[in-house]
């Protein structure tokens, strides 16, 4: 069933057509002038892409892929803005809603100065406030929404949506990102990540959706140095009282709830030199705590925040440089490089330690760490998506698999398919 709607979706999208986008050039002027940063080569160069993609009629379909803080989200607000001013709305989709709220602020500081009305949507909408958003957004008052997964509510309906702007694609279902596809086949779509889940990168590599890669670290920055060593206690004490001897902050990951009281007991236990004060932060707190607790280590009121991997999208806090992953052989390798990228965030040298239980350690766990020990340069997330296509296999394109071998439709077969969808498509 999944199959043929997804095929039926893709003809219809093959032949959409719908007028270009061609913005205001004074307001795109002055939000590029408003940018804190140098802009690198190949952020000049994406961008490029993705507004030639905006001025033709047929839907743009790109993936944009570049490390953590290698200038995505910048991209995003301006193909926004120039969608925006061409009057369509924007909806930004976020898996979470920590990563919501920054985008909201964000996308406020920068189009601050423009009349363009911006808001957000997300379990922590009040209901009052939310059905009024809707509202808003069905009558055209809001021009660009960010959301979570609540974007995706049958309830939500758009006067005239013209671009979807998907923030870490990896973290979505086949299902959900073609969610706004349904609702208008020739909405245009942008995917951000770092590291791209195998089906999105196969279907970039088969030239099925276009790809821009921004590989170029921002100046300054210095490579994470990674280190993957057997679980060790005494490890863990050095790692922690370096970081505070030099005024730092560490994220401890552990990613289990049921056990993380316990590892905050052993952690305490470790007899550290200044003893350290430890926050916990996971996915079954109310999110206003998370919130809460997040606001504290940004304010460096504690130095050792423990958390899950509620911590691998969004967070920006450039003291924390010390990351220590308690079982690393339980991430999958795309997340052990996001989780990476949150440390590292200015001109401090950063320290990644991957500890793996020798008992848990399968063949293809310690390909994982192999991988993400070889890739530690700065730009490495398309390696690493390319090293992890080939462990997991590409997945299904006409399905839901996002990985595991084609063993249900090939590339060729999906493009026979494809075109004689297309043709029925034309004919009726």
């Amino acid at each position: 069933k999944l199959a043929k709607e997804l095929l039926a979706l893709y003809a219809k999208r093959h032949i959409a057509q719908r007028s270009p986008y061609l913005g205001d050039e004074a307001l795109e002027e002055e939000l590029r002038e408003t940018f804190s940063f140098t802009e690198t080569g190949d952020q000049l160069e994406a961008e490029k892409d993705i507004l030639k993609d905006l001025e033709k009629s047929n839907p743009m379909d790109r993936i944009l892929c570049g490390d953590v803080g290698f200038g995505k989200t910048e991209l995003a607000i301006r193909a926004a803005l120039r969608v925006i001013t061409s009057g369509q709305q924007v909806a930004v989709l976020t898996p979470t809603t920590v990563l919501a709220a920054q985008h909201q602020k964000t996308f406020k500081a920068r189009m601050g100065n423009l009349p363009i009305e911006v808001t957000m949507l997300s379990r922590l909408t009040l209901p009052k406030d939310g059905r009024q958003t809707l509202k808003e957004i069905a009558q055209g008052k809001i021009d660009c929404v960010i959301g979570t997964h609540r974007l995706l509510s049958r309830d939500v309906a758009f006067q005239d949506l013209g671009l979807v702007i998907i923030d870490e694609e990896q973290r979505f279902g086949v299902k959900q990102k073609e969610r706004f596809k349904e609702m208008r086949a020739e909405v245009d779509i942008l995917s951000l990540s770092a590291t791209p889940i195998p089906r999105t990168l196969s279907l970039a590599l088969a030239k099925l959706r276009d790809i821009s890669l921004i590989e170029t670290p921002p100046p300054d920055r210095l490579p994470i140095k990674t280190l993957v060593l057997p679980h060790s206690k005494k490890t863990i004490k050095g790692a922690i009282e370096f970081e505070m001897e030099r005024g730092g902050q560490i994220y401890f990951l552990h990613n289990r709830i049921e056990t993380i009281g316990k590892v905050k007991e052993a952690l305490n236990s470790l007899r550290i030199k200044k003893h350290p004060r430890i926050e916990i932060i996971h996915g079954r707190m109310r999110e206003k705590e998370v919130i809460r607790v997040m606001d504290y280590f940004r304010e460096k009121k504690c130095a050792v925040l423990l958390a899950t991997t509620i911590i691998e999208n969004g967070l920006d806090i450039s003291n924390a440089n010390t990351l220590i992953v308690d079982d690393a052989t339980r991430l999958g390798l795309a997340e052990a490089h996001q989780l990476r990228g949150r440390i590292g965030r200015g001109n401090v040298q950063a320290f990644a330690y991957f500890l793996y239980r020798p008992r848990h350690l399968t063949e293809k766990a310690s390909e994982r760490l192999e991988a993400i020990k070889e890739y530690s340069e700065l730009g490495a997330g398309y390696q690493i998506a390319l090293r992890d296509l080939e462990i997991r296999g590409a997945g299904n394109i006409l399905g839901r698999e996002q990985s595991g071998a084609i063993n249900k439709v090939g590339l060729n077969l999906y493009c026979q398919m494809l075109s004689e969808a297309v043709e029925q498509e034309k004919s009726n």
